[in-house]
């Protein structure tokens, strides 16, 4: 007997940024502004291929991959799309960086239950702002369909980036000393950490996304996108003498700033140094937040921490200042009687 059911014809599908389709051609022309001059070959290959830059005697790669988190969520709920994939790039490129790497290239995974073409085009717009933003070339990627997987109109989002550094201009935490000045450079809100607990904080305070907020609507504020510190520290690094740099995302400068510092030394930081963004304010009285708990989850108003000695302070934070960064000396390095380093606030 012959099988009268309606013959399956979906399948899940995954599709490289480099094969043609209609998505694929409405963002070449964004991954085209990425490109770098050692980015071997167009899109179309199964593989990305990029030579490392002339002039390296020991080039080390460095690499870095990471999400946005359920920031992502947060920006499907207010529907604004263009910044996500700065955030994406920022998360990845920000920690390359800390090791004096210049990051090369970046690839992204897209995954959703079906894809809407127009909110991919913003994403991946977004994330080739960040990439030229930072110097480095979108030179492949995956966007995948898979239904079941996601509920309707969600979608994830992950990033991968390598980078190179010549082998001893690599920062190392062994060069840190007692004594050294902890410059704090600021970001722009949370960026792309503590993101479960932001959303917690709106449900329970009853607050919409499109309340005005700081001069511009909530939504806005808690989206603003992650900051891409790369060039500015890649042209202090020619400049100045770094001794380290932390990234700080998840576990704030509690748990970042030590993961730079070696053993027996602690961080001193003075919590009146710097200004916080108006939207850490925000969570902490209506989310009722601890601070210890503030200084765990957010970055509280730094994006990243700078060691330098301290008679390079006025020069480096003019150059800061010069590229747009505000920053502020935060605090100091000490010797502590404890093996494990750690910060202390004040």
């Amino acid at each position: 007997m012959a099988n009268s059911k309606t013959p399956l014809t979906y399948r899940d599908s995954g599709v490289d940024i480099d094969t043609g389709n209609a998505l694929i051609d409405r963002i070449k022309p964004h991954t085209k502004r990425t490109t770098r001059p050692e980015v071997m070959g167009g899109l179309g290959g199964f593989g990305g291929l990029m030579s490392i830059p002339e002039g390296y005697k020991q080039p080390i790669l460095v690499s870095g991959t990471d999400g946005v988190g359920t920031k992502l969520k947060l920006a499907i709920d207010a529907e604004i799309y263009d910044t996500i994939g700065i955030d994406l790039v920022a998360m990845c490129v920000n920690d390359i960086i800390v090791t004096g790497a210049e990051p090369l290239f970046f690839l992204d995974y897209y995954a959703t239950a079906k894809l809407n073409n127009d909110i991919a085009v913003d994403v991946i717009k977004g994330i080739a702002d960040g990439c030229v933003e930072s110097g480095c070339a979108l030179i492949g990627g995956e966007t995948a369909e898979m239904p079941g997987m996601y509920a309707k109109g969600d979608f994830d989002l992950a990033g991968f980036s390598v980078g190179v550094v010549e082998k001893s201009e690599i920062l190392d935490p062994k060069n840190v000393k007692a004594g050294q000045i902890l410059l704090g450079l600021a970001s722009s809100g949370p960026h792309s950490n503590g993101y479960s607990l932001v959303r917690k904080v709106i449900e329970v305070s009853g607050a919409s996304l499109n309340d005005s907020f700081d001069g511009t609507t909530l939504g806005k504020a808690l989206l603003a996108p992650t900051v891409l510190y790369v060039k500015p520290i890649l042209e202090a690094l020619k400049k100045h003498k770094i001794h380290a740099i932390a990234h700080i995302t998840g576990g704030g400068l509690t748990e970042n700033l030590p993961r730079v510092m070696p053993e027996n030394s602690k961080g001193i930081i003075d919590l009146k140094s710097w200004d916080r963004p108006a939207a850490f304010a925000w969570l902490q009285e209506q989310g009722n937040i601890e601070e210890a708990e503030m200084l765990r989850t957010f970055n509280c108003g730094i994006g990243m921490v700078v060691v330098i000695d301290e008679a390079d302070v006025e020069a480096v934070s003019a150059h800061f200042k010069q590229t747009g960064i505000n920053n502020w000396v935060i605090g100091s390095i000490q010797d502590s009687t404890e093996t494990e380093p750690h910060i202390e606030y004040v």
